[in-house]
């Protein structure tokens, strides 16, 4: 386990107690999975981007090609 002094800004420091009150953990555990969640954003991302990167344009097209023009069913329709 390794320790960080970081330096935050009042308001942000007071925003972050309160959320971590309101969830009723302490502040380092609402530090930590703020942390873990960029984190993971940050690693799926990139996952994506190789896997964007292999992509080939031509046969993504040709594949949403062949998906024939339909009306959207009423459960898919997004509501107004």
């Amino acid at each position: 386990m390794s320790t960080y002094s970081l330096r935050i800004p009042d308001d942000l420091m007071e925003e972050a107690k309160k959320l971590a009150a309101r969830n009723d953990t302490s502040l380092n555990q609402f530090f930590l999975a703020a942390i873990a969640e960029r984190v993971g954003t940050e690693r799926t991302k990139r996952v994506f981007e190789r896997m964007a990167a292999k992509v080939d344009e031509q046969t993504f097209q040709a594949i949403l090609n062949r998906v024939p023009a339909a009306p959207i069913p009423p459960s898919d329709a997004l509501p107004e």
